[in-house]
């Protein structure tokens, strides 16, 4: 039934294997939903090396397997290697949460707290559950774009996916710290973690964008660099340094209790996300799917800084304003290059400049 929402487009054979990959994937759950309560005790102790293994633990078997096998992979393997991922993720949190008295045969605790953790718990599932309503809206889009368009999407959202692993660790020591702090102090570590935030996001998509051709050249020699992933991986490139600030406004407010905020923002910016899924394909083609989630991202930026009363506090105007001419200057001049080498070496030195650039002008080591 889900394989059936998600690819309606998709053939009987291709259906039975995404069935088959799907049940897979979905005992993966346990695993997942077990490493984020262990990493709660941990996180509120500012311990955070251990529960920011697990991504590295859960990625871990089906990269190594990707790189056995080769193109002799299967689907089907493929997916029992992230089950095992989601069971090696969660090993080395045993062992401190044992020390903290967790033991699983005790099922005790407060009433009152569990009603509490439910109340605030719940509009972040709400996120939740929207954010994988949105892409499963984005994949019934794509599967009407031709053959092949839902692979191409799953590979750029994957491709783009890989820079945020550095920015959900940050994201999590800076809801711990600023939990931790009031009024000024909190708004202080805020401005830090943005500045972060664009530290690490913007030369990350600008080197995506420059040179994306070749990056699908050498990860992916299969595919084609004057197909359409290439492009489509620049498009999604460039929501990846606005929605760096989203998580970290969303954690502003969590810090101080209040999920219920970020959720409004985040529905109303995934309702005009879903509308511009509706309207921009049909006209661009696979750019529109990309373009719509910009729509998005940056209607929920402005809602959250807006309802917190951040607009005036907030250097989000120079920011904002310079990653649009870098980002720009990528795919305008960098992107085009017919050179593999000249793109490559190009867009590497132009991000690191970048990255460069911008350390000297938040310096994060400064306390």
């Amino acid at each position: 039934l889900w394989v059936r929402l998600i690819g309606p487009g998709l053939d009987a054979e291709a259906h039975a294997e995404a069935a088959a990959n799907l049940r897979w994937l979905a005992a993966c759950a346990p695993g997942l939903v077990m490493h984020g309560l262990f990493s709660i005790p941990l996180q509120a102790r500012q311990r955070f090396v251990l529960p920011g293994l697990g991504s590295l633990l859960f990625n871990l078997p089906p990269v190594l397997y990707l790189f056995i096998r080769g193109s002799a992979s299967d689907s089907g393997e493929l997916a029992m290697s992230f089950f095992a991922g989601s069971v090696l993720m969660c090993l080395p949190l045993l062992a401190p949460v044992w020390s903290f008295g967790w033991r699983p045969w005790q099922v005790t605790g407060d009433k009152l707290a569990g009603r509490e953790l439910l109340g605030r718990i719940g509009p972040l599932l709400a996120s939740n559950v929207a954010s994988q309503g949105l892409a499963l809206l984005e994949r019934l889009i794509a599967s009407y774009l031709g053959e092949g368009a839902v692979t191409w999407v799953n590979l750029a959202r994957k491709l783009i996916n890989l820079p945020l692993i550095a920015l959900m660790s940050l994201n999590q020591v800076l809801l711990g710290m600023m939990s931790g702090e009031q009024g000024q102090q909190r708004l202080a570590l805020l401005r830090r973690g943005l500045d972060a935030a664009t530290l690490l996001s913007l030369p990350a998509a600008l080197g995506l964008i420059g040179a994306s051709p070749v990056l699908i050249h050498l990860l992916m020699p299969t595919q084609s660099a004057d197909g359409p992933l290439p492009a489509l991986l620049a498009w999604f490139a460039t929501p990846l340094v606005f929605g760096a600030w989203n998580a970290m406004l969303a954690r502003y407010a969590y810090a101080s209790g209040d999920t219920r905020l970020p959720l409004r923002c985040e529905l109303l910016g995934s309702g005009v996300n879903a509308l511009l899924l509706v309207l921009l394909p049909y006209f661009l083609g696979l750019p529109g799917i990309a373009l719509a989630a910009l729509g998005g991202v940056i209607v929920t930026n402005l809602l959250l800084m807006q309802r917190q009363q951040l607009l005036g506090q907030l250097g989000w105007p120079l920011q904002w304003g310079l990653s649009a001419v870098l980002l720009g200057f990528a795919a305008v001049i960098l992107h085009p290059l017919q050179n593999d080498g000249w793109q490559l070496g190009l867009s590497t030195v132009t991000a690191a400049l970048v990255l460069g650039g911008l350390a000297g002008w938040f310096k994060p080591w400064k306390q």
